[in-house]
């Protein structure tokens, strides 16, 4: 899954820990997510979403389409 977590997170000028902190994650977690190693779960990206005010799929977008 692609996501714009890293963008997001630089315009609010918030370190990975600094985010990871607000989202009572690790800063790896967020490290890995940003760079697409690992998705979030639901009630994370649900989260994530609510914290930076935008639509899930503002952030996310899926690899490819489901036809």
């Amino acid at each position: 899954m692609n996501n714009t977590l890293r963008v997001m997170r630089a315009r609010y000028g918030w370190s990975q820990a600094h985010l990871a902190d607000l989202l009572k994650v690790s800063r790896q977690s967020v490290n890995a997510i940003e760079t697409g190693r690992h998705d979030p779960s639901l009630p994370l990206a649900f989260a994530i979403a609510r914290l930076f005010a935008q639509p899930l799929e503002s952030i996310f977008h899926p690899d490819q389409e489901i036809p």
